[in-house]
């Protein structure tokens, strides 16, 4: 038989977001339900995997910046736990020296003082070998940047949170939402009360959020996970020093390509693709393109002689994206009492922290610690749609 439980605040979803925003509402001395539609852990969403990168080297001056908080809470949590959450490695980024996003990189590092090297053609081999720098690029190394470890954060920071009193209901599916002063939560295997909600669904956002009379303009698109062979094991392995890279654009395609040294899987080098195909997440295994495979063994090919370029595992992971690529971190339209943090883009793990805390702060009237302008709902005028 259903159990009607009361908490202060419900969240919807238990990645990273929702995971972080629910590990800082329990520090907060609020009674927190972290509700999650699969059994934990699981590799359907966006938060599984072992590595993510974390970085400065943004476009944007206030993704950069708001990484200065990010870095510290990151840091919190190792300390808190005694879990490492991080690696330094630096953060290589490549791309035509001239072009807008190249220049738009370097001059926002060095707008927020973020420690930076240049590199140029003649010692960029002294510093990054084994791969090759295309005629007219730039190359300069975010000093800070690294990997971030994915699922032993999740672990963590949902260790953390059950510490701390919260209540974790895995395999739970949310069936309706009753918006109000309290909001009413159910599932099939029960009913939950709360005086504020904070949906963090991923891919499943415009899913629950049907049920609160709002759709926003999120495209779910799953991206392939390429990890390729070392034709030399240890050519490009983290313990060498090899560092995370990402290009901003190159011949064979305007998106950004983006990879890790060897580390998850022995003499293999994870490199992807920052894209892929529409997909609806609950039928994700019958997206099967495969098209920004060929782009990636062109890429190699030309980019990285170490490496076979042909993948040898090749994995899955979803995006949900805005039409602008920046995340949503809002109250619901109508009601004050519901929070969405949705639309990560494919950029959004390394900011877990902080968007745990941003999502906090405004279910519970708190003033943020950053201009959330860039991230508000009504950016999308005429594209958010009622679901009722």
């Amino acid at each position: 038989m259903s159990a009607t439980t009361e908490f202060d605040c419900i969240v919807i979803g238990a990645g990273v977001q929702g995971s972080f925003t629910a590990y800082q509402l329990a520090r907060s001395s609020k009674t927190t339900l972290l509700l999650e539609q699969f059994v934990l852990p699981h590799s359907r969403g966006s938060s599984h995997g072992q590595t993510r990168i974390i970085r400065k080297a943004y476009e944007q001056y206030f993704y950069c910046h708001m990484m200065e908080e990010c870095y510290k809470l990151w840091a919190q949590l190792e300390k808190e736990t005694g879990v490492q959450l991080y690696r330094q490695t630096g953060h290589l980024v490549m791309g035509p020296e001239n072009s807008r996003s190249y220049q738009m990189i370097k001059n926002t590092m060095q707008r927020n003082n973020a420690p930076m090297v240049l590199l140029n053609k003649e010692n960029f081999s002294q510093h990054v070998p084994h791969v090759n720098l295309r005629e007219g690029d730039g190359a300069l190394v975010d000093v800070d940047g690294g990997i971030v470890y994915a699922d032993r954060t999740l672990k963590t920071v949902q260790g953390q949170f059950l510490k701390l009193g919260g209540v974790i209901r895995d395999k739970e599916t949310v069936t309706d939402i009753k918006p109000g002063p309290v909001v009413t939560v159910s599932t099939p295997a029960g009913v939950y009360r709360a005086k504020g909600l904070v949906i963090t669904a991923g891919p499943w956002s415009n899913k629950v959020l049907a049920h609160i009379g709002l759709q926003l303009p999120l495209q779910v698109v799953k991206l392939n996970v390429c990890y390729w062979k070392e034709k030399v094991p240890g050519t490009y392995q983290l313990k060498n020093g090899f560092p995370c890279f990402s290009v901003t654009e190159s011949p064979e395609t305007k998106v950004l390509i983006y990879g890790f040294p060897s580390n998850e899987y022995p003499g293999l080098m994870k490199i992807c693709f920052h894209a892929g195909k529409e997909t609806d997440p609950d039928q994700r295994d019958l997206q099967t393109d495969r098209s920004d495979i060929d782009i990636l063994k062109a890429y190699i090919a030309r980019c990285f002689p170490g490496l076979v370029p042909e993948p040898v595992v090749v994995e899955s992971c979803l995006y949900t994206l805005t039409p602008d690529y920046d995340f949503v971190l809002d109250y619901h339209p109508e009601h004050g009492n519901i929070v969405i943090g949705a639309g990560f883009s494919g950029h959004g793990f390394k900011f877990g922290p902080v968007v745990g805390k941003i999502l906090r702060d405004l279910i519970l009237g708190e003033m943020p610690s950053h201009d959330l302008s860039p991230f508000k709902i009504s950016r999308f005028q005429g594209k958010t749609t009622s679901a009722l």
